[in-house]
């Protein structure tokens, strides 16, 4: 079957990403809308079928690389792949003169898992990266049955301290524009406490901005008295929804406001219809190292994972990112800089 490439337009690639099999949600237009916001280019390949519809494609995200050395583009939960090869192969050819001196891929396959991804995508050219961008582990949610078959799931801790609020006089609203504004100042009393990085303020503003249209975000935010203490703001793609930014005050931690608060966002993801939930992020280590060392650490992520843990999913692991090298000086002098600044680019 003959093949075209084009690009396509905003709302043509969404309803071919909602509908894909690997539906991301940073495969969205609204993702590349908030990114290019921060310093990115955003590119569309679409693969069309002789009808005009789309069958494969990457949303690509583009930016300098240090030094001002070329481009470097990034794939975040992409490509989607077609059935038919000749389709994925006209992908990787056209994903080749996007103008990157690499393109860094990380296929989504937390949900949907292939065993023969890596040797897909070993003979399409790619290499095993060093570098990761999004978190390779994480925890996923089944949404299946009822809200009581959801707690059941959980651990006896958690549950308990899901159901809190009432009791703990902790109330839970859905969040505004307006909110979305403040929320980045909560998630800095977060980092300044956790010891993480947390973007700027407008960082989230903008995210919640691109998503807020479609109704695919949503901020939750748990208060007492007037006084927020925590928020979490969610997202949902297709059959799942992510949990991807959580930030909390450090007043009234005892009311236990950041359990009662996800259960809402797991509620308002199971009532938009999502299947799953995706938590989002934990060490990227085996599941009997993060057991055996969980209660002792709580550097980097571990401390999340103590907390997630609790909700009763299953530990998910991706195929990791691989590069597609145009320009191996290129590359190479990024992987030494990348070494430099302590694995950060």
């Amino acid at each position: 079957m003959p093949y075209d490439i084009h690009t396509p337009t905003a709302s043509a690639w969404d309803a071919f990403v909602r509908a894909h099999a690997d539906a991301h949600i940073l495969q969205l237009s609204a993702w590349g809308t908030h990114q290019s916001r921060f310093g990115w280019q955003v590119q569309r390949f679409a693969i069309a079928n002789a009808k005009g519809q789309i069958v494969a494609g990457a949303q690509v995200l583009l930016r300098r690389l240090p030094l001002r050395l070329g481009r470097r583009a990034y794939l975040p939960a992409a490509p989607l792949f077609s059935t038919d090869e000749a389709a994925n192969d006209l992908l990787w050819r056209a994903l080749r003169r996007c103008g990157a001196a690499f393109l860094k891929v990380e296929p989504c396959d937390w949900y949907r898992p292939r065993p023969d991804l890596p040797e897909r995508l070993t003979r399409a050219g790619l290499r095993l990266s060093p570098e990761t961008i999004q978190q390779p582990r994480t925890i996923v949610l089944d949404l299946s049955g009822t809200e009581d078959d959801i707690l059941r799931r959980m651990n006896q801790s958690t549950r308990y301290k899901c159901r809190l609020g009432q009791k703990k006089e902790v109330a839970v609203r859905l969040g505004t524009a307006a909110d979305a504004a403040h929320f980045g100042a909560l998630m800095q009393v977060t980092a300044e406490r956790d010891s993480f990085y947390a973007r700027p303020p407008a960082y989230y503003q903008s995210v919640y901005e691109a998503f807020a249209p479609s109704g695919e975000v949503a901020l939750l935010i748990a208060s007492h008295a007037g006084q927020d203490l925590a928020a979490v703001m969610v997202f949902r793609c297709g059959e799942t929804a992510y949990y991807l930014y959580g930030a909390s005050s450090n007043a009234e931690r005892n009311r236990m406001p950041t359990y009662i608060v996800q259960w809402e966002a797991i509620r308002w993801a199971k009532a938009a219809g999502a299947l799953r939930y995706d938590l989002w992020g934990v060490p990227d280590v085996d599941e009997a190292t993060l057991e055996a060392n969980f209660e002792e650490r709580d550097d980097g992520l571990w401390g999340v994972y103590k907390f997630k843990r609790g909700f009763g999913g299953a530990l998910r692991r991706s195929v990791g990112a691989w590069d597609l090298v145009n320009n191996g000086a290129l590359y190479a002098l990024y992987l030494w800089y990348v070494r430099r600044q302590g694995g950060v680019a």
